[in-house]
């Protein structure tokens, strides 16, 4: 049981939802982005714990939160302006979404992982472009 009383839990959510949101208010384009790449990351990784613990119900809602940040991220290419890469990043977050669809289909984690790996690429190649 958790010894933080209900109010002061409460009030922790409260401050870090304002904090997030302060956060996405403030940041650029490029911050934004590497906020969706970290919060996909997190997502798959939670995903994966679920998915070792047999908690299907949460690992099925986080892939799909997961999914959906991925979707955001593909959404976002400019694919007039940003030809190959672009037309490659479409391609990898197609395939990333595909994998983690399986991934929750088949309750593999080594799907997760290689979702995990692609998505820390990603990551890594855009904060070096910072």
């Amino acid at each position: 049981m958790n010894s933080t009383p209900r109010a002061m839990q409460n009030g922790i959510f409260e401050y870090r939802k304002v904090g997030v949101q302060t956060g996405v208010e403030n940041a650029s384009p490029h911050k934004l982005i590497q906020m969706l790449l970290d919060g996909a990351v997190e997502k798959v990784q939670l995903a994966r714990g679920y998915m070792e613990r047999r908690e299907t119900a949460k690992k099925g809602q986080t892939v799909s939160w997961a999914m959906a940040i991925i979707d955001g991220l593909r959404s976002s290419l400019d694919m007039n302006r940003g030809g190959a890469v672009a037309e490659n990043l479409d391609a990898l977050y197609d395939y990333m979404l595909r994998r983690l669809t399986e991934a929750n289909l088949t309750d593999d984690p080594a799907m997760l992982d290689e979702v995990s790996k692609l998505l820390n690429e990603i990551r890594d190649g855009w904060n070096g472009i910072a």
